[in-house]
């Protein structure tokens, strides 16, 4: 009598197919799938951590206050026939050679405030709310090529009857 050895079920084709079948075929399709995702994932790293930046724009250097020109007094008509009397003075960058013409940042004004309640502008909140929108304009109205000839505006005489 001659005895035969038998695997268990379910092992001897497994061992037969990862010993000879299709074992290294099944390896080199899988090493074809993870090697270039790998390389992805690395690159991808590499890049977000040390190419990429912080995300952010670069910060240009804060100009240099240069001389400041103090503008005459103008009166803005306001609502309800008040006015007000506003002198304003306009700091300009040091990179500015002669002082910045004060007729564009006075026009801007009487843009600005003509017409604007005295009541609003009589509180403290309201005044700092017109003087830092008229900033603004005036400042972004004096940009040149991306410099800024006039950084502030400062207001000596800011008066309403």
């Amino acid at each position: 009598m001659s005895s035969t050895l038998t695997a268990a079920p379910g092992t001897a084709g497994a061992a037969g197919a990862a010993a000879g079948e299709g074992g290294p075929a099944k390896k080199s399709k899988k090493m074809l799938v993870v090697v270039p995702l790998l390389v992805a994932l690395v690159a991808g790293a590499a890049w977000f951590f040390l190419l990429r930046g912080s995300g952010e724009p670069a910060k240009k250097p804060e100009p240099k206050p240069g001389a400041v020109v103090t503008l005459d007094s103008v009166n803005i008509n306001l609502a309800d026939g008040h006015y007000l009397k506003l002198k304003l003075a306009l700091q300009a960058s040091a990179d500015v050679k002669e002082g910045p013409d004060g007729s564009k940042a006075q026009g801007i004004a009487g843009d600005q405030l003509t017409g604007a309640d005295m009541a609003t502008l009589q509180t403290a909140k309201g005044r700092r709310l017109a003087q830092a929108r008229l900033t603004h304009a005036i400042v972004k109205a004096y940009t040149e090529e991306e410099k800024e000839t006039v950084i502030d505006v400062y207001y000596p005489e800011f008066v309403s009857q």
